[in-house]
């Protein structure tokens, strides 16, 4: 069975190792630059020695006499006092005239062979065997009165006794050695721990799963994604982001890109949409690319408190919309034929209980006046707006209102031929329908005797004019400021359900669409009471239509 030991024991080791052999080769370069300099530091000491005991007085005239004695009174002291490992004197001859360690060599011939050069004046330093061992010496030439050379003066350091100091430098080098081996184990164990933490504790294998999993996941994700470290650049983006914000450049390319580089963001992107805080931000609308999105944001966090980045999820608008204006029909299409069918029943048993009373022409009149009246509601709304949807949803709420016991009243000048190009039909429908719902309760809310609501749409005088207007209770003065505001609600708790009116939604959306088409919005009073909601929205002139379709 193979064993596999952890990531962090495997990079110990491997520290360690490294350490030891870079150790070991600093050791051996410095031995090798010590020992050349205690060689060149002991030469020129042996030659410095040499010269000078060639040059004492009366040493010229003992070896021209081959005074043996005489010599080695005069040199013994000098001997005593040197820290080289021998002193010799040679004649011409290169016989021994003097040995410090070796008496019994004198009148024999002087071993080497490296005499030449001194015999012809010079002095030397060399490597040679002698006769006591392998030393490095100097030699310096004896002169006589008339500068003939007369004798040898031989100052040298057995290689042993470099040996030895070299060997005490290297133990003591030695010690601060395994000193910083000792604190190089220290500091890999410590480095490795400190990796292995940044790591999560997890192994490179489970790392390398980790980021393929992260990879799969995002690239399987229908919602875009993108991420970005502490300096806002580009640290991962998903396949879905770069097809919603029709980015054509491959990830690689975009990876480490400052964000402002790849997505056009509104200018508070940054700040009032929050990068200044930690908390998440969930289902806020703003715009990438020149698209509108829902995104999400959640701060990255390394360490609890400080961030090292955000991730930003979004999902088109328009999907959202999409979904709504479905829930919307399915909506408005259950809640039509339940009225249809209520209504249908009351047709029908009022037609049964007048053919059962044999009142043939009652029956009669009763159908026409029912055609009628529905007839010509459908023919004006047909006529006045070019919008299928629109016209839907007012035939929708016209029958509504009337079930309640509420007459919705069209005003003869409405007209819509064109909706303005800065609303999509789903927003304005949902204008539209908020304001009716909202007239409707009003009037209810108010009691008896129930007044009419009143609608008024025009697309006159190149601005898109919606006005609707009740009898109810009206609005008071001190909630007007922040009646558009989420959450706030002038109708009492148990609102419509699926309008979200007892949560102040629908004025709150009505406002939001508004303020995205650059439109604007009026509450005034309805005298003698209730209210009227004024909504104005502008047609962009034919030059920036243009512009924005280019």
């Amino acid at each position: 069975m193979k064993l596999r030991l952890p990531f962090q024991v495997k990079l110990f080791l491997s520290l360690v190792v490294f350490s030891c052999l870079l150790l070991a080769l600093l050791g051996a370069i410095l031995f090798h630059i010590i020992d050349r300099q205690l060689h060149h530091d002991l030469g020129q000491r042996a030659k410095v020695q040499a010269s000078e005991i060639a040059l004492m007085p009366g040493l010229a005239q003992k070896v021209a006499r081959r005074d043996v004695p005489g010599i080695a009174r005069l040199i013994q002291p000098l001997r005593d006092k040197s820290d080289a490992s021998y002193i010799v004197i040679g004649d011409v001859r290169e016989r021994h005239l003097y040995h410090s360690e070796s008496p019994d060599r004198i009148d024999l011939p002087m071993i080497g062979g490296d005499n030449a050069e001194v015999l012809a004046g010079k002095t030397i330093i060399s490597v040679r065997q002698g006769g006591i061992g392998v030393s490095l010496r100097s030699k310096a030439p004896i002169l006589d009165e008339n500068n003939q050379v007369i004798g040898i003066v031989s100052v040298g350091y057995l290689t042993s006794y470099i040996d030895n100091i070299n060997g005490h430098r290297l133990a003591q080098a030695g010690l601060y050695g395994l000193l910083l081996l000792l604190l190089l184990f220290i500091f890999s164990w410590m480095f490795t721990r400190n990796v292995k933490k940044q790591m999560f504790w997890l192994e490179p294998k489970d790392i390398a799963l980790l980021v393929r999993q992260q990879k799969a996941l995002l690239e399987a994700m229908y919602e875009g994604v993108f991420a970005i470290n502490a300096e806002k650049q580009l640290i991962s983006i998903n396949r879905a982001a770069r097809e919603l914000l029709d980015i054509r450049q491959p990830e690689n390319e975009l990876i480490g890109k400052p964000l402002e580089e790849v997505l056009h963001t509104p200018p508070a992107f940054f700040t009032q949409s929050g990068l200044q805080d930690n908390s998440s931000r969930h289902d806020q609308i703003t715009v990438l690319n020149q698209r509108q999105v829902i995104m999400n944001r959640v701060p990255i966090e390394l360490e609890p408190g400080k961030e090292s980045g955000w991730v930003f999820s979004f999902r088109d608008k328009n999907d959202i919309n999409t979904l709504s204006s479905q829930l919307s029909q399915v909506k408005r299409y259950a809640d039509s034929l339940r009225i249809m069918r209520h209504e249908q029943l009351n047709w029908t048993a009022t037609l049964a209980g007048l053919l059962q009373m044999q009142r043939y022409d009652d029956a009669m009149h009763y159908i026409q006046a029912q055609s009628e009246g529905a007839q010509a509601v459908l023919d004006f709304v047909s006529a006045r707006f070019t919008s299928p949807a629109l016209c839907g949803l007012l035939l929708g709420k016209f029958v509504s209102a009337r079930e309640k016991g509420v007459e919705l009243v069209f005003d003869p000048a409405c007209q819509l031929i064109r909706i303005p190009p800065v609303i999509g039909e789903t927003e304005l429908m949902s204008v539209i329908g908020n304001l009716l719902d909202n007239a409707v309760d009003a009037t209810l809310k108010a009691g008896a005797p129930i007044s009419p609501v009143e609608l008024y749409i025009s697309d006159r005088n190149r601005e898109l004019l919606i006005e609707v207007a009740d009898r109810g209770g009206g609005v008071d003065d001190a909630l007007k400021p922040n009646l558009f505001e989420q959450g706030v609600t002038s109708k009492p708790s148990g609102g419509d359900e699926m309008t979200g009116a007892e949560h102040g939604i629908g004025l709150y959306l009505v406002a939001g669409y508004v303020r995205q088409a650059g439109g604007s919005i009026e509450i005034s009073d309805n005298a003698p009471q209730g209210t009227i909601f004024s909504v104005f929205i502008p047609y962009p002139s034919e030059r920036s239509t243009g512009q924005q379709h280019e």
